[in-house]
C-alpha cells in the first residue's frame, strides 16, 4: 500500500518524518504516512500565497472545469478509494463507496454555481454594485468520521471562489485524502491545492498563520474554541462545524414499527460517529415501551465486523480514544438507566462496541447530556411535545434535531421552535449539496453547502459610485 505523499506546490513529496496509520478493525498498522513539519507547512502556505493572484484572476469557467475534472478523477478511482477509506476509517465498504461517489457529486454541484455581480441600487443619485471576491489562502481542516465528504464541503467551494487551499486531513484517516491529492495534482496549477498530513500537531500553527486568511474547521466543539481563539489575533474568517447532541422527538400516534428503523438508522450510521446523528430520543409515554422494544431488536440484529466483509452493517469506532470514551459513557449509563441491547465490546481485536440501547434514563445523565459520538442511544420518556422541546432546547448544542409525527401541523410548530441549525420532520440527517448547513449555540459558526456556503469563502466588495 502506498507510498503516500504530501502535495506541496504541485509536487508530491515525502514528509520530513513518518507516522503509522492503524486499521481500527484489527488495531494493526495499515500503512506508514508522511508527517509534515512546520517548515513544510510554511512551504505549502507560501506556495498557496504565490498561486493566489493568478488563480483568483482565472475565469469561473476555468475553475468550474477544474472541479469537474477533479470529480471525474475521484469517481474514476472509486473502488480503490473506497477500500482505502474502509481500511483507515472502519465503515462498511458500501458506505465508503457511497462517500466517494458523494464526494465527486459535491464537486460537481459546486461547479454549477456562480458569484454574479449584483446591482444594489441604480438611481439618479448613485449606482451601487456588490461583488464577491476571493479571500486568499484558505485552510480546510477535516475530521476522521467522513474524511472525503467533509473535505468536499470545503475544498470545491473555496477553489470555485478563487481561493487557494491548504487541506489537512485528520491524523488517523489521512490516506484516502492523500490518494486524492495524487489523483488531482496535475488538474490544478501548482500551489492552488496543497495537502499536508500531521500528527495533530500543526492545527494551532495553521490557525495562527499570518498568511492564511480563513480557516474552515469541522470537529469537536472544544477544538473549535481553540481555532476561534487562534484566529482572533488576525481576525481571520472562520467557519466552524462542531459537535451536536441531536434530539429526536417522537410524538404520540407514531407507529413504532414504522419509525424505529428510521430512528435507528439516524442514530447508528457510521457506528454513531456522525455529528448530526440522533444522540437522544425523546419518545411519548404511550409508545415508549414498544419503541424501546423495536430499537432493541434492531440493535441485536446489526452485523458488526471488518467493513471489507460482506454483510457487515456496522464497523468499529475509528480510534482508541473514542472507543474508550464511549465505553466510559456506557458504564455510567448502567447506573442511570437500563441497557436493553448491547452494552459491551466484542471479543478480539478492533474497536468494536455492540449497538447499545438504554431506556429508563433521563436528562442529567452523561449519556443524555454529552455528545457520545458512538453506537449508543438513550431513550427518554416524555409526556408531550412541549416537555420534549424544553428538554431538547436546554442543551448547549444546537446542530440538528428531528420531529416524528403523523400530525404535520404539530410537527411544524415544534420544528419552528427547536433551537438548532437544521430540523428534519419524519427523517433525520439528510444532507444535500444545495441545502445550507450550519449549527446554533456551541455547534458552530457560519454555514456550509449551497450558495450560502460558497459565499463563506468570499469577501463582500461594494462599489458605490456617484452619478453626475
Amino acid at each position: 500500500m502506498g507510498p503516500f505523499h504530501l502535495l506541496i506546490d504541485g509536487k508530491l513529496e515525502a514528509g520530513d518524518s513518518e507516522m503509522s496509520v492503524l486499521n481500527p478493525a484489527n488495531e494493526e498498522v495499515l500503512s506508514s504516512c508522511p508527517r509534515a513539519s512546520m517548515a513544510q507547512l510554511d512551504k505549502a502556505v507560501a506556495a498557496a500565497k504565490r498561486a493566489f493572484p493568478a488563480w483568483s484572476a482565472t475565469s469561473m469557467d476555468v475553475r468550474r472545469k477544474a472541479l469537474l475534472d477533479m470529480a471525474d478523477a475521484i469517481q474514476g478511482d472509486a473502488p480503490n478509494l473506497a477500500r482505502l477509506l474502509t481500511q483507515e476509517q472502519g465503515k462498511p465498504i458500501g458506505d465508503a463507496t457511497g462517500e466517494v461517489y458523494g464526494c465527486a457529486a459535491f464537486f460537481r454541484y459546486f461547479s454549477s454555481l456562480d458569484l454574479p455581480e449584483k446591482i444594489v441600487e441604480d438611481s439618479a443619485a448613485r449606482r451601487v454594485v456588490s461583488r464577491r471576491r476571493p479571500l486568499g489562502v484558505v485552510a480546510a481542516i477535516v475530521p476522521w468520521n467522513f474524511p472525503l465528504i467533509l473535505m468536499a464541503f470545503k475544498v470545491p467551494a473555496a477553489i470555485l471562489a478563487g481561493n487557494t487551499v491548504i487541506l489537512k486531513p485528520a491524523a488517523t484517516t489521512p490516506l484516502s485524502t492523500l490518494r486524492i491529492a495524487e489523483l488531482v495534482k496535475d488538474i490544478l496549477p501548482p500551489g492552488v491545492l496543497n495537502v499536508i498530513s500531521d500528527a495533530n500537531d500543526l492545527g494551532a500553527a495553521i490557525t495562527a498563520h499570518p498568511d492564511i486568511r480563513k480557516v474552515s474547521f469541522t470537529g469537536s466543539t472544544e477544538t473549535g474554541k481553540k481555532v476561534m481563539a487562534g484566529a482572533a489575533e488576525a481576525l481571520k474568517r472562520i467557519t466552524l462545524e462542531l459537535g451536536g447532541n441531536d434530539a429526536a422527538i417522537v410524538l404520540e400516534g407514531s407507529d413504532p414499527k414504522e419509525t424505529a428503523p428510521k430512528i435507528f438508522a439516524g442514530a447508528f450510521q457510521n457506528s454513531g460517529q456522525v455529528c448530526i446523528a440522533i444522540k437522544r430520543a425523546y419518545v411519548h409515554e404511550s409508545i415508549y415501551d414498544a419503541m424501546c422494544e423495536e430499537l432493541a431488536k434492531l440493535a441485536d440484529a446489526a452485523v458488526m465486523g471488518d467493513g471489507l466483509q460482506q454483510g457487515v452493517t456496522l464497523g468499529p469506532l475509528q480510534n482508541k480514544t473514542q472507543f474508550e470514551k464511549v465505553l466510559g459513557l456506557i458504564e455510567d449509563a448502567r447506573t442511570d438507566g437500563k441497557i436493553i441491547a448491547g452494552g459491551n465490546r466484542t471479543e478480539g481485536k478492533g474497536y468494536f462496541i455492540r449497538p447499545t440501547i438504554v431506556r429508563d434514563i433521563t436528562d442529567g445523565s452523561r449519556l443524555v447530556d454529552e455528545e457520545q459520538f458512538g453506537p449508543v442511544l438513550p431513550v427518554i420518556k416524555i409526556k408531550d411535545g412541549e416537555d420534549a422541546l424544553s428538554r431538547a432546547n436546554a442543551s448547549s448544542y444546537g446542530l440538528g434535531g428531528s420531529i416524528w409525527s403523523k400530525d404535520l401541523e404539530a410537527a411544524m410548530d415544534l420544528a419552528g421552535r427547536m433551537d438548532t441549525g437544521t430540523v428534519w420532520i419524519n427523517k433525520h440527517a439528510e444532507l444535500a449539496p444545495n441545502i445550507p448547513f450550519g449549527g446554533a449555540k456551541l455547534s458552530g459558526i457560519g454555514n456550509e453547502l449551497g450558495e450560502e456556503g460558497l459565499a463563506e469563502f468570499t469577501q463582500m466588495h461594494v462599489i458605490n459610485m456617484a452619478k453626475a
